[in-house]
C-alpha cells in the first residue's frame, strides 16, 4: 500500500476520492483528469476488489478496500469522497456514509439509474446522498426479455402519468420501445412536465398528454376509442390517509368508480393487459383509503372473469420513499423550516421502496402476471420511523442527538405496522424471486357489485353516512 504523502498543492482545486473502480468511476475519473482547468483533482480510487489494487486506472492509483477510506481521507488530505457504484446496496452507502462522517469529510454518489439505464456517466450527475440511497437493497435480477417483448411496439395508456409512481413508469416504459404512449392525468402542470422531459430524454415523437378525469366515463370512452391501448397501468388514485378521512366521497369517486370505469372499458376495448396498481392499506384496511382501494382489487378481479380477452392484474405494495406527501418529504421541509420533526409514535413501522425499484418491478410483475393475478413486490423489512427521522438528520448534516423531535400521537386511520397480505391469502412465488403472487379469499360477486352500486350512489349524492354502512359491510375490517 502507497505510504502517507505531504499534500500536494493543487492551485485550490478539490481533491477527490472515488469510491468505486469500476466502468462508472472510470468514466468520472476520466472525465475530471481531461478537465484539468476544472475544480477537482483526482487522488486516487478506493475499491473492494483487491485485483484492482496497486492498479492504475487514469493515471491515478487504486490505493486499497474502502476500510481504508478514514485513513486515506488524512493521509491525502482529501476534500470530497465521490461514491460511483451504481450497484451498491444501502448497506454499503450506509457504511461509507458511516466513514466519511467519521473522518468528517463530504462525500457525493452518482445515482445508479444513470450508468444502468443510460450507460454512462458524467460529473454533472453526482448530487448529495439521499435517505433512498440509504435504503436501497440489492440489484434486481429482471427478467428484460420478457419486459421488452411485453412492451415493444405496444400503444400503452397510463393513468395519473404526472404522479410519482406514474411518471416514473413513463420513464421507464419509454426506454422499451412502445409504439405511443398516452398520458393520462387530471394536473396539467404534472402532465405538461412529465411529456416535456420524456421528449427532451427519448426525443419519441408518439408521446401524447390527455386531461381528463377517471371519474368521466364518456371522456375516457374518448380516450380508449382514439387510442386504442394494448396495455393500460392504472396509478391514479387518492392515497393521502388524512385527507380521504376528511373527505371519503372523494376517496369513493376517484378510487372506486374511477377504477371500475377505467376496467369496464379496457375489457369492452379488447385491452390486453390491465395492471392497477394496490397498496398494503389494502389488506385488513382501517383507513377509507384502504377501504376504497380493497374495493378496487376486488372489482379488478371481477372484471377478469367478466372479460376473458384481458388480463386484469393486481400489484400491491408498500410505501415509496420521494412521493408526494411521504414521510420523508414532510422530514425535510421540516428540517429546512427548522421544525420539529412529528412522528406519530416512537414504534411506528412502514415498508419503504425507492420510487425507482417499485416500478421495476410493477413492469416486471405485468409482464409475467397472468389474468386475475394479484402480485405483491417484495419491500424487505419494515422501518422504524423514527430511524428514517435520524437518517436524514444525518444527512442534513446535524446531530442526532440534539435534534428536535415531536411525538404527536396515531392518527385516525393509522396503525403502528402494515402487511402486504392477510393470513387468508395464500403466498405463491414467481420466477422473480422479488415478486410473490397472492390468491384472493373467494367473495360474493353479486353482493360486492350490488355495495358498489350502492357506495357510489350514496358518495355521488353526499349521503356519508350511508356511504361508510356499506363500505363497512363491504370490508369488516374498516370501521369508520
Amino acid at each position: 500500500m502507497p505510504k502517507p504523502k505531504d499534500k500536494v498543492p493543487s492551485r485550490g482545486k478539490q481533491r477527490v476520492l472515488i469510491i468505486g473502480a469500476g466502468e462508472a468511476g472510470t468514466m468520472i475519473g476520466r472525465e475530471i483528469v481531461g478537465y484539468p482547468e476544472g475544480i477537482y483533482d483526482l487522488v486516487g480510487f478506493l475499491d473492494d476488489k483487491g485485483e484492482k489494487w496497486d492498479t492504475t486506472i487514469c493515471d491515478r492509483k487504486v490505493l486499497g478496500s474502502i476500510e481504508r477510506l478514514p485513513q486515506v481521507v488524512k493521509d491525502e488530505h482529501i476534500d470530497e469522497v465521490l461514491i460511483t457504484i451504481p450497484s451498491a446496496s444501502g448497506n454499503l452507502i450506509r457504511q461509507i456514509s458511516d466513514l466519511c462522517d467519521l473522518v468528517k469529510v463530504k462525500y457525493r454518489i452518482l445515482p445508479g439509474v444513470f450508468a444502468i439505464i443510460y450507460g454512462d456517466a458524467h460529473i454533472h450527475q453526482i448530487r448529495d446522498v439521499e435517505v433512498e440511497d440509504l435504503l436501497k437493497r440489492d440489484p434486481i435480477n429482471l427478467d428484460l426479455e420478457s419486459i421488452s417483448s411485453s412492451i415493444l411496439n405496444k400503444r400503452l395508456l397510463i393513468t395519473g402519468a404526472g404522479g410519482s409512481i406514474g411518471s416514473e413508469l413513463c420513464r421507464q416504459i419509454a426506454g422499451f420501445g412502445p409504439e405511443f404512449l398516452v398520458l393520462l392525468g387530471h394536473g396539467e402542470t404534472s402532465i405538461y412536465n412529465i411529456e416535456l422531459e420524456l421528449k427532451l430524454t427519448y426525443h419519441h415523437p408518439s408521446i401524447t398528454p390527455v386531461i381528463g378525469d377517471i371519474r368521466d366515463l364518456n371522456k375516457l370512452r374518448s380516450i380508449f376509442a382514439e387510442y386504442r391501448p394494448h396495455i393500460v397501468f392504472h396509478t391514479a388514485a387518492h392515497k393521502h390517509i388524512d385527507l380521504m378521512e376528511a373527505n371519503p366521497e372523494e376517496s369513493v369517486k376517484n378510487n372506486i368508480m374511477g377504477t371500475r370505469n377505467l376496467a369496464q372499458l379496457a375489457g369492452e376495448f379488447g385491452v390486453e393487459r390491465f395492471v392497477f396498481i394496490s397498496t398494503d392499506k389494502a389488506v385488513k384496511p382501517v383507513c377509507i383509503m384502504g377501504a376504497t382501494k380493497k374495493i378496487a382489487e376486488l372489482i379488478v378481479y371481477m372484471a377478469n372473469e367478466k372479460y376473458p380477452e384481458t388480463s386484469f392484474i393486481t400489484v400491491r405494495f408498500g410505501n415509496v420513499l420521494g412521493s408526494r406527501g411521504s414521510v420523508v418529504e414532510i422530514f425535510k421541509h421540516q428540517l429546512e423550516s427548522d421544525e420539529p420533526l412529528t412522528i406519530t409514535h416512537p414504534d411506528m413501522q412502514r415498508y419503504f421502496m425507492t420510487i425507482f425499484e417499485a416500478v421495476q418491478l410493477v413492469i416486471q410483475a405485468a409482464a409475467i402476471g397472468q389474468g386475475g393475478d394479484i402480485l405483491i413486490l417484495d419491500m424487505g423489512e419494515q422501518v422504524k420511523i423514527i430511524d428514517l427521522a435520524h437518517d436524514l438528520i444525518r444527512l442534513s448534516g446535524r446531530v442526532v442527538e440534539s435534534a428536535n423531535i415531536k411525538y404527536v400521537g396515531i392518527r385516525k386511520g393509522e396503525r403502528l405496522r402494515e402487511e402486504l397480505f392477510n393470513e387468508n391469502e395464500q403466498l405463491i412465488p414467481t420466477p422473480i424471486k422479488e415478486i410473490k403472487m397472492v390468491r384472493p379469499e373467494p367473495f360474493n360477486h353479486l353482493k360486492v357489485n350490488r355495495l358498489v352500486d350502492k357506495i357510489i350512489t350514496c358518495a355521488q349524492a353526499m349521503e356519508i353516512d350511508a356511504m361508510l354502512a356499506h363500505i363497512k359491510e363491504l370490508v369488516p375490517t374498516y370501521q369508520g
